[in-house]
């Protein structure tokens, strides 16, 4: 049974249940002050504490997606990073499997939409990952068949799980509600975290000598995903989207490459790629690409770029706000690059903070991307 499954977690809360529920029967019996009593004490009270730690520990990695599996857990993942090998007539873009949108009325991908789990391969980086596409009710359609859709590529934070895009902060399911109320073009959407050479986080950076993360998200993902699907191509066409780590590098991706992404917001981001355990030696003494990745630095040092960002803190609970504020200042110096800004009055660093900005996110990137009326039907559609 998988770290994730609610198998797992209702063995753990039973376990608990039942230790506490053992402790208080037994605990009369083992009053003495024997060795045998002593020992059968500290292990009820041991065993208690190990099992509710347990269940507390899986409920939260449930409900924010820290680690997908017991070897992400334990640092022992064996998933896919940069690839030497490739067929090539796999093509940079495979569909492995297709769901339904969740909480959808039907299974007809043109009355629900659908959910496509897919493996991409950078023709260029050569790196590997899994991703989600939510595909709009309307692609389906015989009257938009012709038609080309905005794109967004949504990235979790670190470790995160792109599943939990889906399952836990509901971008598909919003993403319909939108649409169908007029609130939002149907868009294209394709979650993925940014961790693409697990373990490591390489906070979307071309690392020298190591995985070309930055490309990769740039050039090589628009350029699969857009041979695949009807997607729009240039600024107008992709957006970007993040939360944490992934909300750092939507900012640094439409920073970076506003003739790609039209728009990036960052929610809970923060403006500079940190170096320490999990990311290793980013930058191997390159001053240039360190002050690069240092948002701050870019908006004070090069030309500001055509690009439109929002960012999001919260007054209570988020460590960013005062970051968040200074940024947006920096930016509107600019006069150039477009910002706005969803600052809440209180909420943390988690699902339910990012669940409340969402859907004025989604909204937010429709106003700012568009899509040609009509485009070439790509092979693999």
């Amino acid at each position: 049974m998988g770290l994730t499954s609610d198998k797992v977690l209702a063995l753990a809360v039973l376990a608990a249940v039942g230790l506490f529920t053992g402790t208080v029967w037994l605990w009369p019996r083992l009053a003495r002050r024997s060795v045998r009593a002593v020992t059968g004490r500290v292990g009820l009270l041991l065993g208690t504490q190990v099992a509710l730690f347990a269940s507390a520990g899986l409920a939260a990695n449930q409900a924010f997606g820290f680690y997908a599996g017991w070897d992400d857990l334990l640092g022992r993942e064996k998933g896919m990073g940069v690839v030497v090998d490739h067929t090539p007539a796999d093509g940079p873009l495979r569909v492995v499997e297709t769901r339904r949108v969740p909480g959808s009325a039907s299974s007809d991908p043109s009355v629900g939409g659908q959910i496509q789990k897919v493996e991409i391969v950078g023709r260029t980086t050569r790196i590997a990952t899994p991703a989600y596409v939510y595909l709009p009710p309307e692609y389906f359609r015989p009257g938009f068949h012709t038609r080309a859709f905005p794109a967004a590529v949504v990235l979790t934070g670190y470790p995160g799980t792109a599943q939990a895009l889906v399952d836990k902060l509901d971008y598909p399911q919003t993403a319909a509600r939108l649409a169908g109320q007029g609130r939002m073009p149907p868009m294209v959407l394709v979650m993925m975290r940014p961790t693409v050479a697990p373990p490591r986080d390489t906070e979307c950076v071309d690392i020298p000598g190591g995985p070309q993360t930055e490309s990769f998200f740039a050039e090589d993902l628009p350029d699969a995903v857009g041979g695949h699907y009807r997607v729009g191509s240039g600024p107008g066409g992709w957006g970007v989207i993040g939360d944490s780590t992934g909300g750092y590098c939507a900012l640094k991706l439409a920073m970076h490459h506003p003739a790609v992404f039209g728009a990036g917001a960052g929610l809970s981001a923060y403006y500079k790629a940190p170096v320490d355990a999990t990311t290793g030696d980013l930058f191997h003494g390159d001053t240039a690409l360190r002050d690069r990745a240092d948002l701050r630095w870019c908006l004070e040092h090069l030309p500001a770029p055509d690009t439109s960002l929002l960012v999001s803190s919260s007054k209570v609970g988020e460590t960013n706000y005062k970051d968040t504020l200074k940024f947006i200042e920096r930016v509107k110096a600019t006069k150039r690059t477009r910002i706005s800004s969803i600052i809440l009055e209180s909420g943390g660093h988690n699902f339910n903070t990012w669940r409340r900005e969402i859907p004025a996110t989604l909204e937010w990137m429709g106003e700012r991307l568009s899509a040609p009326e009509r485009a070439e039907e790509p092979p693999g559609s």
